[in-house]
């Protein structure tokens, strides 16, 4: 007699190199990843361009986002000991909500994200996915929805999601920490998920987790100068910026293009959020675009026509980058133009081409925001104490202060 077994057995396990094993908790969590919008996931880069500076920076949103989710089911935990209620449609609306909150990102994470559609955020469009598979899975995501966008009646449970200290940024400093090799990164999540509490339906930490959230944000603004704002990283992300952006100029004026039939869509159309809102095949076509839709049509794109996506196109694919300085002060205009004339000279282009070999902007790093929703810190006496007037650390409150760095970017 045969032996009988489940073909269809859901309770999984993923071995992760950060956590070890993460649970799919479960059924229809695992049937949203198993969903082709959720593996989708698996073809975009965490960090975009940053391999090209850190070589083991290759892992993926989806990545991300499982391990995101398991540090949910520990905050979850935890503050239920604590004696604060969460049901288990409850809990189950959160894990859903940070499972997909970046199901939204489109190709190379966030270097894309306002180029290939028009102003319309990644938070947004994972909006526009949540209502699509509560449609597919008979409301079965309405709850999940209500927490992503911070419209259910208890508010900590979108901060857990979506907050100054969420679950979202504390796995992506650990992983992308790991996978970068860069160990100012390191934060202890799991210190901080214990010292986790709630106070009038707000999350909140306790006194005694101070130096671990003071930590946490030391970490924040040094990942951010050292991966995320890496003088090389902007200059590949602006070399890529500036790819599209001729290619859907070029699109535009009905040049022939090589592309997949979803990036040809982008390309040729300005997709607003009203477009993502009235018309059902534009998040269709969206789900079909990843990195490699991209890659692949640069790699193309070398031996196009047009001098200037032909010249940045060979330049990308061959990381012969863009050259970048850092300053503290606005590049002066002279400067900027003087560039300019260099790049004319060279590569013989018009003024108008040398928009997009020469390029100034600012970068900001900042750790803590205190004009957002801030880091509340729940005192032994009962009161509650922002993290920069609480701290003991003077650091704290210079890392609330946005620091603005300028650079140009340049072609030699």
């Amino acid at each position: 007699m045969r032996p009988i077994f489940n073909r269809n057995n859901k309770k999984k396990i993923f071995n992760d190199p950060i956590y070890g094993f993460i649970s799919i908790p479960d059924e229809f969590i695992f049937d949203l990843i198993e969903h082709p919008f959720f593996q989708r996931l698996r073809r975009i880069l965490q960090l975009g361009t940053t391999n090209l500076v850190y070589p083991g920076a290759l892992h993926t949103r989806f990545h991300h986002v499982l391990g995101a989710m398991h540090l949910m089911m520990n905050a979850v935990s935890v503050i239920r000991r604590k004696g604060h209620e969460i049901t288990e449609d409850e809990e189950r609306a959160v894990l859903i909500a940070i499972l997909l909150h970046d199901i939204g990102h489109g190709p190379f994470s966030h270097a894309l994200e306002y180029d290939i559609v028009d102003k319309v955020s990644h938070e947004s469009i994972s909006s526009f996915f949540i209502e699509r598979l509560s449609e597919e899975f008979d409301g079965q995501l309405d709850l999940a929805l209500l927490v992503f966008q911070n419209k259910h009646s208890k508010p900590f449970l979108h901060q857990l999601v979506s907050s100054q200290l969420d679950m979202d940024r504390l796995d992506y400093l650990n992983r992308d920490s790991f996978y970068t090799g860069v160990s100012e990164g390191v934060v202890g999540s799991e210190r901080i998920i214990e010292m986790l509490n709630v106070h009038e339906g707000n999350l909140v930490v306790e006194e005694k987790g101070i130096y671990s959230v003071e930590k946490f944000i030391v970490a924040r603004r040094l990942m951010y100068w050292q991966v995320y704002l890496h003088k090389t990283v902007v200059a590949a992300d602006s070399m890529l910026i500036r790819i599209l952006r001729r290619a859907k100029e070029l699109s535009h004026q009905g040049k022939e293009l090589f592309s997949s039939p979803a990036l040809a869509f982008f390309l040729k159309n300005d997709i607003t959020s009203e477009d993502f809102k009235n018309r059902r095949e534009v998040l269709d076509t969206f789900a079909q675009l990843d990195d490699y839709d991209i890659l692949s049509a640069i790699k193309v794109w070398q031996q196009h026509e047009d001098k200037v996506l032909s010249i940045l196109s060979t330049h990308f694919i061959n990381r012969k980058l863009f050259k970048i300085e850092i300053a503290k002060e606005p590049f002066a205009p002279d400067r900027i133009q003087l560039e300019k004339e260099i790049v004319i000279q060279k590569y013989n282009l018009t003024q108008e081409e040398a928009q997009y070999f020469v390029y100034s902007d600012t970068l900001t790093n900042n750790a803590y925001n205190e004009d957002k929703q801030n880091i509340n810190l729940l005192m032994k006496n009962g009161h509650i104490i922002d993290l920069s007037k609480a701290s003991d650390n003077l650091n704290i409150s210079a890392l609330a202060k946005p620091v603005e760095k300028y650079f140009l970017c340049y072609l030699i």
